[in-house]
């Protein structure tokens, strides 16, 4: 069938819409008319670095409902309302065991450019064309395999349900299902973007009792208490780690690190108190670390996450569960962009005029 998607032809170029041709669901695989799709900093390093082959459909944080179920598909079907996340096998000790995050083949399911069965879904003429994430929801339609597949509420609004898939699960999974923090601890999540919020969001539902925020925007610091950060630090105006130590008498228990940039996920580790433990979630290029006066003298951890840690068709139900009781109101990161202002959407995600863009597709 004939779609319309955003086009990335060769690394750093802005996004084309385009047509292009999408083959039918195979066995196992379902077809999905896209009605929103979150933009994530992950589609801006697909983008730009190449960590899928060109050209390239990226997007990863689709919502939409099935309008065709392949061969042998039983838990789905035509109608359904449906969050698109990230693509695992299955099959692996990881995923068998709860953490398909974590897949012994993630990398090539999600950026190698094929489906599962290596064959293509996309083409412009005789082109293949990159599915990025067992998805590419920058598109009017997908074909993805069930199992990255999440049936939600009917009655929640769909457009808004996208960024589960990927960002603000990444958050929330991070403090809940990760780091697990103890009632009444005290947390700092640094970087106040959608992982971060999220973060925040989920670690007062957690009961943690300090909920340190830290960011270099004024209005994301604003936001942060009011979702439930207990204090907030804008790191260019203040000394973050003597603040976060006199705040939290020596320093949090647990931190969330977003950014990725290495003097921040310094500063992160040093503001721990001893035995703390920190959770690194944003793309950090190659730093160096003192390990013995910022990990081993205090006896501090410090692990990668990767998408929250989540099992997503149980994870997602449970955060729209939330979101309906008032107590995960993700909402308030959103703003909406027509699909034909996708440019505009990560222009202002990059200068931090929008926390969570979200386009919509149909």
């Amino acid at each position: 069938m004939k779609v319309q998607a955003a086009v990335t032809h060769a690394q750093g170029q802005p996004f084309a819409i385009e047509e292009v041709r999408l083959a039918g669901p195979g066995p196992n695989e379902v077809l999905v008319r896209i009605v929103a799709t979150g933009v994530c900093h992950t589609d801006a390093v697909g983008r730009d670095l190449g960590v899928s082959p060109y050209p390239v459909v990226l997007g990863h944080e689709g919502a939409g409902v099935i309008e065709q179920v392949g061969d042998n598909v039983t838990r789905l079907a035509a109608g359904d309302h449906v969050v698109l996340s990230f693509a695992h096998c299955g099959q692996c000790n990881n995923c068998l065991t709860g953490h398909p995050t974590v897949c012994s083949i993630f990398n090539d399911l999600n950026f190698g450019g094929q489906m599962e069965d290596q064959s293509w879904r996309l083409y412009q003429g005789e082109t293949p064309l990159s599915t990025f994430f067992g998805q590419s929801s920058f598109s009017t339609h997908v074909v993805a395999h069930e199992r990255n597949v999440v049936k939600v509420d009917p009655e929640v609004d769909l457009a808004l349900l996208g960024p589960l898939g990927c960002g603000i699960q990444t958050g929330a999974g991070t403090v809940l299902n990760r780091l697990k923090p103890d009632f009444s601890s005290a947390i700092a999540v640094y970087g106040c973007g959608a992982v971060g919020l999220s973060a925040i969001m989920a670690a007062r539902i957690a009961g943690c009792r300090e909920i340190v925020a830290v960011d270099v925007h004024d209005s994301r610091l604003t936001l942060a208490r009011e979702l439930g950060a207990t204090h907030a630090f804008n790191g260019k105006q203040v000394d973050v780690v003597a603040e976060i130590r006199a705040t939290t008498e020596g320093g949090t228990h647990y931190a969330v690190e977003t950014t990725g940039v290495p003097l921040v996920v310094r500063q992160c580790l040093q503001a721990l108190r001893p035995r703390g433990l920190a959770a690194i979630v944003g793309v950090t290029p190659e730093m160096t670390l003192d390990v013995h006066n910022d990990l081993m003298a205090e006896g501090k951890g410090m692990i990668g996450v990767i998408e929250g840690d989540s099992v997503p068709r149980v994870f997602i139900p449970q955060l729209v569960e939330l979101y309906k009781a008032g107590r995960f109101p993700f909402d308030k990161l959103v703003r909406f962009y027509d699909f034909k202002e996708i440019n505009q959407a990560f222009e202002d995600s990059a200068r931090g005029v929008t926390v969570k863009p979200i386009l919509r597709i149909s």
